[in-house]
């Protein structure tokens, strides 16, 4: 068996003892620095992090490989690639890029096949001069998704 494959093997069992917390990503580098990223549906405090580094690390032998190990929760500014993180946000405010655009939006509901955005837009009157506000609301398939990171507003 591989290093990697024990490492995520390892990551696998650690996460089946916390239902809520899903990995985002396993990186291990030619040096073995293994990086591992999470998300939960609640969130990841430190002691996820602390506890799914513990399951990892104690069942390694450092004399048969030397690793450095960096467990974390995915950022704020990162975006999201997993549905389940859709999921969780949903309520919160999206900036969206597809192969033609980029919307920022609420996300009002994300299933299995894509999501739903809703927002207000200023167009041109359909009849007169000026413009008026519209409401908008888009169904966008994860496939057709570039990048979808959450907004934060202060």
């Amino acid at each position: 068996m591989t290093f990697k494959e024990k490492v995520n093997n390892l990551l696998i069992e650690g996460l089946k003892e916390k239902p809520s917390v899903f990995l985002i990503d396993l990186t291990i580098t030619d040096n073995f620095k293994v990086i591992v990223t999470l998300d939960g549906d609640n969130g990841v405090v430190l002691q996820d992090c602390i506890d799914i580094s513990r399951a990892i690390d104690q069942n390694l032998d450092r004399e048969e490989q030397d690793f450095s190990l960096e467990v974390a929760s995915a950022g704020v500014s990162e975006p999201l690639k997993h549905i389940r993180q859709y999921k969780k946000n949903v309520g919160r405010n999206l900036r969206v890029k597809t192969a033609t655009e980029t919307i920022e939006a609420a996300l009002v509901d994300a299933n299995d096949d894509f999501i739903v955005l809703e927002w207000e837009a200023r167009e041109p009157k359909k009849i007169g001069k000026g413009k008026e506000t519209v409401q908008k609301r888009q169904e966008i398939p994860y496939a057709d998704i570039k990048e979808a990171i959450v907004t934060i507003t202060f």
